[in-house]
């Protein structure tokens, strides 16, 4: 049988993501962090639940990153983070970054860019319409 090569994967810039996207890469600066929720249960079954909302950018803009549970200690500010498989979840008509359990946040090396902090894609409000056909 033939050996199969690996695709390398495909990494996007921040002004390039639109609503509904998924299985984006992106290589981002961690601007800001911001614990959000902390919940959880007593005991040996208890579940410790933690939200952060995070400012995260590239050379061509920002936008939130919602970083969940474990995700939350690598998104430190000023970190350089890759994301793996990302998804843009709609929150009240703006753009969310997120990673569910299908995607990775990996810690890497400081990124040799500078962050375009006047474009924020997550102050844009989009509006769902029906088109008719």
């Amino acid at each position: 049988m033939a050996e199969q090569l690996k695709q390398q994967p495909a990494f996007v810039k921040i002004n390039q993501l639109r609503p509904g996207a998924f299985g984006l890469n992106l290589t981002v600066k961690v601007v800001s962090s911001k614990a959000i929720m902390t919940r959880g249960r007593n005991g040996t079954q208890g579940r410790n639940m933690r939200l952060a909302e995070c400012l995260v950018g590239d050379e061509t803009g920002i936008v939130v990153f919602t970083a969940r549970n474990d995700q939350v200690e690598a998104m430190k500010e000023g970190s350089s983070v890759i994301l793996r498989n990302a998804k843009i979840d709609m929150y009240k008509g703006s753009m969310r970054l997120a990673v569910d359990k299908w995607g990775r946040v990996e810690v890497t090396e400081p990124a040799d860019f500078s962050v375009t902090e006047d474009n924020n894609l997550s102050l844009i409000e989009f509006e769902l319409i029906t088109v008719e056909e």
